[in-house]
């Protein structure tokens, strides 16, 4: 009966615990910024850790979609999914198949089209027009944080980031990746997302060096987990053409 009795309390307790945590996911309220362009309002919309929503021209673009981020039942359906990568973080097959409707255009990585079948494979590099929009794929891999065995969290050539451009705007959402060469070399990137957390991504040392670089006219850290990202904001202090904005997006 003892036996029975703490079942009963440890049973009850985890549901109580999922319920809460699902009630808190389909009750939070997302913040969200509004950019101008030429061709009108981009919306963003900071869904949390590296998931994001933007509005623009009457479409919905969604960039890595994951369930534990948000209760897409809840969500506007996608006119475009933009995946970065096939970690769990990033790739949620449920997710995507929750946002599709028939027309629904996918971008995505060679190795994340082994799990959802129909997108548009893009490598490094490539640059396509999906709905009106310019993709442009950036890569996205560590150069020094690795693995136990020696390989890199993120290897060279399994991800993206994208660039993306709405009217006069251009968008960089940079994937789980450091501060690389290509990263470095982007020119006239008027927003960036760039992941700040270790080991799978950046330092903010790092980030600031890459900011520095490329000069982004608005910076959103974004995948940050427990990283200060006040320590970002001090580091790019100096930098008065760099406008560090920070959202919840852990």
């Amino acid at each position: 009966m003892k036996r029975f009795l703490m079942f009963m309390v440890l049973f009850i307790t985890v549901f109580t615990f999922a319920g809460l945590a699902k009630d808190k996911k389909e009750d939070k309220m997302f913040e969200e910024d509004i950019i101008k362009t030429s061709d009108g309002d981009l919306k963003i919309t900071f869904i949390g850790h590296g998931t994001l929503m933007f509005t623009f021209g009457g479409k919905i673009i969604h960039i890595d979609p994951v369930s534990r981020e948000a209760d897409y039942t809840k969500m506007p359906k996608a006119d475009l999914i933009l995946i970065t990568h096939e970690h769990g973080d990033h790739l949620d097959p449920n997710a995507i198949k929750t946002l599709r409707k028939e027309k629904t255009e996918i971008i995505l990585t060679q190795i994340c089209a082994k799990e959802v079948k129909g997108g548009i494979v893009m490598k490094n590099g490539d640059v396509k027009k999906v709905l009106g929009l310019k993709v442009e794929a950036v890569p996205a891999y560590n150069i020094v944080h690795k693995r136990d065995n020696g390989r890199p969290f993120h290897p060279k050539g399994d991800g993206n980031g994208y660039v993306i451009t709405f009217g006069d705007k251009r968008v960089y959402v940079a994937g789980d990746t450091e501060n690389t060469p290509e990263m470095k070399k982007l020119k006239d990137i008027d927003i960036a997302f760039l992941p700040m957390n270790l080991p799978y991504t950046m330092t903010p040392e790092m980030v600031a060096d890459a900011a520095k670089a490329f000069k982004p006219k608005i910076l959103y850290p974004y995948h940050f987990g427990d990283t200060d990202t006040s320590e970002l904001v001090k580091l790019l202090q100096d930098e008065k053409e760099i406008e560090v904005r920070i959202r919840d997006m852990k």
